[in-house]
C-alpha cells in the first residue's frame, strides 16, 4: 500500500480557481487590488448575510490586528482572550503595545468560559483597569457559547472580536460565524477551509466600519494628490491573484465543509468501541461544526503505555501527521508571565488532546491506512 505523508489539512483546490487567476494575469491586475478583490468580499458578504461587510486581507493575523485597532485599542489598554487558541489571535494585542489576559476554556465547547471570562472582568475593573475587548475564538470550527458570552459582554459594555479563522462555514442557530462580533476576523491560510495561498479577512456590521478598515489596510492614505498620511497605516490587503484562488475556492466551500464533517463521522466510527478515547463533537443541534480538524481526547493509561502522545508517535511512525491541541496562551514563553484567570481546564485539554487527519481532500486509502494505525496502537489494550 501506499505509505506517501497523510497530512493533517493540506489545501484543496476546486478546480476552476485558475480561471480566476488567469483573468488577473489577461488583465494586467497583479496588484493589491482589483476585480477579483472585490468579487471575493461581495462572494463572502453573500455566504455570510446578516448585512456582513467583508473587507480581504493579507492574512488573519492583519485582520485580528485591525480589528484592535477599529475597537480604539491603545497601549496599556487591557484585553481578554482566550487561552487555547493559535499565537495569532494573541500577539496583535503586544502589536499595540496593549495586555493580554488570558481566559480558561470550558468543557462543551473547548471555548472561552463564561465564568472565568466574568471573573477576569469584574477583577479587572475592581482594578481600575476595566478591559477593552474580548477575544472569543471559534475553536477547530466549533462556534463558542454565543450567547452567554453576548450576555456578559454586552453586560459591562466590552466589544467582542470573533476570531473564526477557523470557523468559516459554521454556524450557530443558523447564523453564520463571524457575524456574532462586533467585528468578525476569517483566515485562508493553507491549511483552512478554503484558502488563498495564504491570506484573510476583517467581517465588520457596517460599510463605514469596512471602509475604515481597508483604509488602515492601505497604509492609511489620506485624500490627496500627493501621498499624505495623518494616521498610522499598515500594508494588510489582499492581492488580485490570492483573491482570485478564493473566488474559485468559495465555489467549492459548502462541498469542503460537508467533506471534513464526513472526516469527523468517520472517527466517530473508528472510535466507537475505544473506551480510552472521545471525539471532540457540538454539545447540541444548536451547534454546526465545519469540524475543520477533528480533534480527540485519549485517557492517558501509564501500564498500557497509552496516552496522545504515544498515539502521536505512532501515527508519525505510520507516516501520517498528527498534532497536539493548541498549547495554552499562558502557558506559552512569551506570556505566561501575564495573567490568568479559570482553572485547567484548557491545560488537561492540551496534555491529553489530538488532532487528526482532517482535508476535505483524503481519500478512502488514506482513511484505511489511518484506521488500521489507530488499531493497531490500541490493539494492546
Amino acid at each position: 500500500m501506499n505509505n506517501t505523508k497523510i497530512w493533517l489539512s493540506s489545501p484543496h483546490m476546486g478546480g476552476t480557481e485558475r480561471n480566476y487567476v488567469q483573468e488577473a494575469f489577461d488583465t494586467n491586475w497583479v496588484a493589491p487590488l482589483g476585480p477579483n478583490v472585490t468579487g471575493l468580499e461581495q462572494d463572502l458578504e453573500s455566504y455570510l448575510g446578516h448585512e456582513a461587510q467583508v473587507g480581504a486581507l493579507s492574512s488573519g493575523t492583519a485582520a485580528i490586528h485591525l480589528g484592535l485597532v477599529l475597537l480604539g485599542v491603545q497601549a496599556g489598554d487591557t484585553v481578554l482572550c482566550q487561552s487555547m487558541t493559535f499565537s495569532a489571535s494573541a500577539n496583535p494585542i503586544l502589536y499595540q503595545g496593549a495586555i493580554p489576559v488570558f481566559i480558561d476554556s470550558e468543557d462543551d465547547t473547548w471555548n472561552l468560559c463564561p465564568v472565568a471570562l466574568e471573573e477576569a472582568i469584574r477583577s479587572e475593573i475592581e482594578k481600575g483597569k476595566k478591559p477593552k475587548a474580548i477575544i472569543a475564538v471559534h475553536l477547530y470550527g466549533v462556534p463558542y457559547q454565543i450567547e452567554a458570552i453576548r450576555t456578559i459582554a454586552d453586560g459591562y459594555g466590552i466589544p467582542i472580536l470573533e476570531d473564526s479563522a477557523e470557523a468559516l462555514g459554521s454556524s450557530y442557530k443558523g447564523q453564520k460565524c463571524g457575524t456574532f462580533g462586533d467585528i468578525g476576523v476569517l483566515s485562508f491560510n493553507g491549511n483552512k477551509i478554503i484558502t488563498t495561498s495564504g491570506g484573510g479577512a476583517i467581517v465588520t456590521p457596517t460599510a463605514a466600519l469596512k471602509e475604515k478598515a481597508i483604509f488602515f489596510a492601505t497604509q492609511s492614505r489620506d485624500a490627496a494628490p500627493h501621498y499624505q498620511h495623518s494616521e498610522i497605516g499598515y500594508n494588510y490587503r489582499m492581492s488580485n491573484i490570492c483573491a482570485g484562488i478564493g473566488r474559485g475556492q468559495m465555489e467549492v466551500l459548502d462541498a469542503h465543509v460537508q467533506l471534513r464533517r464526513d472526516m469527523h463521522d468517520f472517527y466517530v466510527d473508528v472510535f466507537k468501541d475505544i473506551a480510552a478515547v472521545s471525539v471532540f463533537t457540538v454539545p447540541n443541534s444548536d451547534y454546526f461544526a465545519n469540524y475543520w480538524l477533528t480533534a480527540i481526547l485519549v485517557a492517558p493509561d501509564a501500564a498500557k503505555g497509552i496516552d496522545r502522545e504515544a498515539l502521536r508517535l505512532a501515527l508519525d511512525q505510520a507516516n501520517i501527521e498528527s498534532r497536539p491541541l493548541w498549547k495554552p496562551m499562558h502557558l506559552q514563553p512569551i506570556f505566561e508571565h501575564y495573567s490568568y484567570y479559570g482553572s485547567k481546564v484548557a491545560e488537561t485539554l492540551f496534555e491529553n488532546g489530538l488532532c487528526l487527519p482532517s482535508g476535505s481532500n483524503l481519500t478512502d486509502n488514506e482513511r484505511i491506512r489511518i484506521k488500521e494505525a489507530v488499531m493497531a496502537f490500541f490493539s494492546k489494550e
